[in-house]
């Protein structure tokens, strides 16, 4: 049952202060009923607030220090461990109350507003704060007073309250079952103008949780049946896309974050404010492993900067006292990064991407992150560099490490189908490339001429290159190794382009892929995925670049070892699987010299030429994935497998295929198996495609093959004519027949 704040406090004032006591020792309730009646007493519709924070002065101490034990705790053991005075607390209506008393001046008239004192706020958001960390249900149960989570966003106009709401925020949104509208937020667009570059990259920690599907984390494992089922029930846009649109709306805002995201750790402001926000958490959490870390990198920067000039921050030979420690410094502004990039990354992947796109191009975001790279982004670790309490320098949740991560994810975002992503190129760069196409007597590509060359990176190298140069250099352990082959092969998907590709091929990267997939014999399925996926993009219609792959991998037993990376999971290396075969046709339907040299020496070519190994292929490629467990991962191979049967088809063999398909199945002793299976698919590929304008895009885009095709090649197949050569049912016999079962969409 929920009780409100007067069902709980009402019957303790009938209660005498003699019997409270001692029910207070024999329950150890440490005084809090005692306290709260007092609390309850002195925060009357008349009353000025005046003894409230006195005894809230009293409360705070009891319930930080269960707080602080849940913080730093083993966190298995603080779930079996009991909070007795935050739970007391909130069983005798604190929560309640201390939201009454929050909220009360907006409750009152005109006439009769009281005032809150800052300080009065800040203990009452504490105290909230630290219940909630505490004891089940009450951040749940503050969700859903959404009077009082729009209420929060009133106070974060005021600076020395911001921390302390942000905080339970941040909290709240995070249990909340129904994401809030921004729109909802008393004057939203002022609210965030008054905030200054500090609030602001806290305010997106808070902007995340608003902007973002709530499944975007496990995209790849949802069936893609229950994603259309979703799709049909949610007709408009959802309130990730509502609120980013909201965004987008606000003055400034984006500007504002590409200045963030591009400051210069010498460019932050002042080191008391910052001084001043750590001794706010300081009292926030009561935490002195906080400050103990803090001293101890300050003793270790002071002892540093005695023998040698501190990089770019003027605070050699003075006194930590007063200044911040430069590692401090840096910390703080990559924790600031984090989010302010996370940001910008959502909404780079929303409905708006083109509008977002414009400005932070025009804000110049791109080269901003290239000046940054080699001194905050890919910077060297130093000893006394900062990480959480309990984690190490190299573990995936580091600051250091999340924010290279999301870096990369802004990449791949950026480059993504885009032709903006020329500005991850300088001046230079860009001339390369035309000169490529000059070379090659091929045109130049549109999007390369049409870049705003003001707005391109600056330096020596442009940020594309710098992330070659650090990839080459990466660990073969490395957790990062996924995210850069990602943010490659990102900027060569979509048309396929010789001068792109020639220009990543001159910088050696083929032969730093193969070594990765065949010498270091590569074991992390996702990095092995990423790399197949690179290294399709980079060789498909390339004969320059089979030429290469030839040239490195030299003997039988390194192309049987490429040939093993490869058949140990087809769901991972499928795209490339479709470049090699969609290369070899064009290949042999070209007259060059050049091109039949290395048709006849390349290894790779030779293999797939081979009519056994396209049907071996063809046939685990359809085996491995059925309707009910397709996915945004590895729908691929239902496509590789079309991709197969569609040159086929021009080649006028789509009849042969199917028949050795057939035998096939009688070879394995399971007729009809694979055929059934082929047709439900390709009954969904029919519902999955002809409804989205992106996807037919991009499978037209990577194979150069039109969608038209595509379309009549899947309705061929497909056609119910048992007479006709090119239908599959024509190879299935009636008694093996299970073509017309429904596939569910729940």
């Amino acid at each position: 049952m929920h009780w409100t704040c007067g069902n709980y406090i009402r019957p303790l004032l009938q209660i005498t202060e003699a019997l409270l006591k001692e029910r207070d020792k024999q329950a150890k309730w440490n005084g809090i009923p005692l306290l709260l009646q007092k609390l309850y007493e002195h925060s009357h519709p008349n009353s000025d607030f005046s003894q409230c924070q006195s005894i809230l002065k009293e409360i705070s101490p009891l319930l930080s220090m269960e707080a602080m034990a849940f913080v730093t705790e083993d966190r298995k053991a603080a779930q079996e461990s009991t909070f007795p005075n935050t739970y007391t607390f909130d069983l005798f209506g604190g929560v309640d109350l201390l939201v009454e008393i929050l909220m009360r001046p907006t409750l009152m008239t005109q006439k009769k507003k009281q005032k809150i004192s800052d300080d009065l706020i800040k203990d009452c958001l504490s105290i909230l704060y630290n219940t909630c960390i505490c004891t089940e249900g009450v951040t749940r149960r503050l969700a859903e007073r959404n009077d009082f989570v729009l209420f929060l966003f009133t106070l974060m106009t005021n600076k020395k309250t911001f921390l302390q709401t942000a905080t339970l925020i941040e909290d709240i949104l995070g249990v909340k079952k129904e994401m809030i509208q921004l729109d909802d937020i008393p004057n939203l667009a002022s609210l965030v103008s008054s905030f200054d570059q500090q609030q602001l990259a806290n305010f997106c920690r808070i902007l995340a949780v608003t902007i973002s599907e709530l499944d975007t984390g496990s995209d790849d494992k949802h069936t893609l049946l229950a994603k259309n089922a979703q799709q049909k029930k949610n007709l408009g846009p959802s309130r990730a896309e509502v609120n980013q649109a909201t965004l987008l709306n606000i003055p400034g805002f984006i500007e504002r974050l590409c200045k963030l995201a591009t400051r210069k750790v010498s460019e932050t402001t002042g080191t008391s404010s910052f001084l001043q926000e750590l001794e706010e958490w300081y009292t926030w959490l009561d935490n002195a492993l906080v400050l103990d870390a803090l001293m101890r990198v300050a003793n270790e920067e002071a002892e540093q900067s005695s023998t040698e000039s501190s990089d770019e921050s003027g605070l050699a030979n003075t006194s930590t006292r007063t200044q911040l420690p430069q590692s401090m410094k840096i910390m703080h502004e990559i924790m600031y990064k984090l989010e302010v990039l996370y940001v910008l990354c959502v909404l780079l992947m929303g409905r708006q991407r083109n509008q977002v796109h414009k400005m932070i191009a025009e804000f110049r975001l791109i080269p901003g992150l290239n000046n940054l790279f080699d001194k905050l982004i890919w910077r060297k670790h130093s000893a006394s560099a900062l990480v959480l309490h309990g984690h190490n320098q190299n573990c995936d949740c580091s600051p250091d490490i999340t924010l290279k991560i999301q870096f990369l994810r802004l990449l791949q975002s950026f480059s993504d189908h885009h032709e903006n992503k020329y500005l991850l190129l300088n001046s230079q760069e860009l001339n390369e490339l035309s000169a490529i196409s000059h070379k090659a007597n091929i045109p130049e590509v549109d999007a390369v001429v049409n870049t705003d060359r003001s707005l391109v990176c600056d330096g020596k190298r442009g940020l594309l290159t710098r992330l070659l140069q650090v990839m080459k250099k990466e660990p073969a352990e490395s957790s990062f190794r996924f995210w850069q082959a990602r943010a490659v092969e990102s900027f060569l998907r979509g048309t396929t382009s010789y001068a792109d590709q020639m220009f990543l091929l001159k910088r050696g990267l083929l032969e730093h892929i193969l070594y990765c997939i065949v010498d270091s014999e590569c074991k992390s399925r996702d990095v092995l995925q990423s790399y197949f996926d690179l290294l399709g993009e980079l060789m498909k219609f390339n004969i320059d670049a089979f030429k290469r792959f030839n040239k490195y991998i030299n003997t039988d037993e390194k192309f049987q070892i490429f040939l093993n990376q490869i058949n140990s999971s087809l769901v991972d290396s499928n795209m490339l699987v479709r470049c090699i075969t969609l290369s070899l046709d064009r290949f042999e339907n070209q007259s060059d010299a050049k091109v039949a040299e290395v048709l006849s020496e390349c290894r790779l070519l030779s293999y797939m030429s081979q009519m056994s190994m396209r049907m071996s292929f063809l046939f685990r490629l359809i085996n491995i994935i059925h309707v009910q467990t397709l996915t945004q991962e590895n729908v691929s191979c239902l496509n590789t497998s079309l991709v197969i049967l569609m040159l086929a088809r021009r080649k006028e063999k789509l009849p042969f295929y199917l028949r050795t398909l057939q035998q096939m199945e009688y070879t394995e002793k399971y007729p009809g198996f694979i055929l059934n299976n082929f047709h439900s698919l390709l009954r969904f590929w029919q519902q999955h495609y002809l409804n989205k304008d992106k996807d037919s895009t991009c499978l037209e885009n990577s194979s150069c093959i039109s969608f038209t095709y595509w379309k009549e090649t899947v309705s061929i197949l497909l056609s119910p004519d048992r007479t006709s050569p090119c239908a599959i049912v024509s190879y299935i016999d009636e008694a093996y027949m299970d073509i017309d079962r429904d596939f569910s969409e729940e």
